[in-house]
């Protein structure tokens, strides 16, 4: 019996050792950079690594970065061959990534066509993936209520000619700006200044990769924008959400953080949230998200594979909205209609919202001609140039750099 019990110790012993050298030997070991740092963000996603690292009896080894200069060490990282396994871009990063020769190529398979349809596009190049989409959300048109009712508007617009009405209306409220207009705000002017684009036909490239930033479609978008902001306030995003909050601005574009921001500092204040305004057809919104890639010179490209699936799966990435709101909607299409989100006040919209809404143009120099398009818009915006002229500038200048 003594014999039996030495024998049982000394086997569970040497497992122990087995266990624990595979995990230290690094064979086991994946390294993952992300950009979700708050604390209630860290703890939310290293619990559900947790779960993976159960399954694969492994170690994923988290790197918070901050979106500050999170990209710079990034780039930092692949130019000395020093990249995690496994990184977290934004959906604007993608291409320029991709484009360098520094992401694995990913299958194209059933996994890969579950995503939302305008999720895949930044997750490819030439044809071919190298990220996952991981999670999604978008923008939406935010209402005061209560100024609404003051200035006799009975409905909700559905396109921008009853908008541009309802604001005109708007205008004999006294105190009040009728339209929140993005200014002169870096990498966000973009985001609002597309879906007026969009929404009329328009578009910054057309389907061969050729600019098209001056297009009639976009000027007269451009035009609609600029008519609408001069009837509001125009602003930082930041400002103006700060502005619908204390109830001064009677229609804003914005995103799900504001209903945060609205209830906790004005919880009583009477707002309702709506379908973008459509032009010549139905209102497109703009569309962000974050993409899983994996490093082409990884040290564990299996394990690295497995992670990546594992994180975006809609199951998973479900449990993180759930945990971390801000975090939006599973790229998973399956789960933009999730009873969790039905439940959840106004989210409703938004994942309605999801089915008509685009992400950032695919072109590994976007980065560059965004700020050539926000350039152009704060021109127009403030009056130094017309729409036409303004864009027309943006046009020849992009071509000549970029084309």
């Amino acid at each position: 019996m003594k014999n039996y019990i030495y024998l049982l110790a000394a086997s569970i012993l040497l497992l122990s050792s087995c266990t624990k050298n595979s995990l230290s030997d690094g064979s086991k070991t994946i390294k993952f950079w992300h950009f979700w740092s708050e604390p209630s963000q860290k703890q939310a996603l290293k619990d559900i690594v947790a779960e993976f690292e159960k399954q694969e009896h492994c170690k994923v080894e988290l790197t918070d970065l901050s979106w500050n200069d999170g990209k710079t060490k990034l780039l930092a990282a692949f130019n000395s061959n020093t990249a995690p396994d496994i990184i977290e871009l934004g959906s604007d990063w993608v291409a320029q990534f991709s484009s360098a020769g520094v992401l694995q190529e990913l299958p194209k398979d059933s996994i890969f066509s579950k995503f939302a349809e305008f999720s895949q596009p930044p997750a490819m190049w030439k044809g071919k993936v190298y990220a996952y989409p991981w999670n999604v959300d978008t923008r939406v048109m935010f209402c005061n209520n209560e100024l609404l009712k003051k200035a006799g508007i009975t409905s909700i617009p559905t396109n921008t000619i009853e908008l541009i009405t309802a604001c005109e209306k708007l205008q004999s409220i006294e105190g009040i700006y009728p339209f929140g207009a993005n200014g002169d705000d870096r990498h966000r002017l973009y985001k609002k200044i597309l879906p007026f684009f969009w929404s009329n036909g328009g578009d910054v490239m057309d389907a061969n990769g050729k600019l098209t930033l001056n297009s009639a479609e976009n000027i007269q978008g451009l035009n609609t924008y600029i008519t609408l902001s001069r009837m509001g306030l125009i602003e930082t995003q930041r400002q103006l959400d700060v502005s619908f909050v204390q109830g001064k601005v009677g229609f804003w574009f914005s995103g799900g953080w504001l209903m945060t921001k609205i209830a906790a500092g004005n919880p009583s204040l009477d707002y309702s949230v709506a379908l973008v305004p459509g032009m010549k057809s139905s209102g497109v919104s703009f569309a962000g998200g974050e993409y899983i890639a994996l490093s082409a010179k990884g040290t564990n490209q299996e394990l690295a594979a497995k992670f990546a699936k594992y994180i975006t799966d809609g199951k998973t990435t479900l449990e993180f909205c759930k945990r971390v709101p801000e975090v939006g909607f599973p790229a998973d299409k399956r789960y933009f209609s999730d009873n969790y989100f039905k439940q959840v006040k106004n989210r409703s919209i938004f994942a309605e919202q999801l089915t008509k809404a685009r992400m950032t143009p695919v072109h590994p120099k976007w980065l560059e001609i965004e700020v050539l398009l926000e350039n152009a818009v704060v021109e127009a915006l403030y009056g130094r140039k017309s729409a036409a002229n303004a864009l027309n500038d943006a046009q020849a200048e992009a071509v000549g750099r970029y084309q």
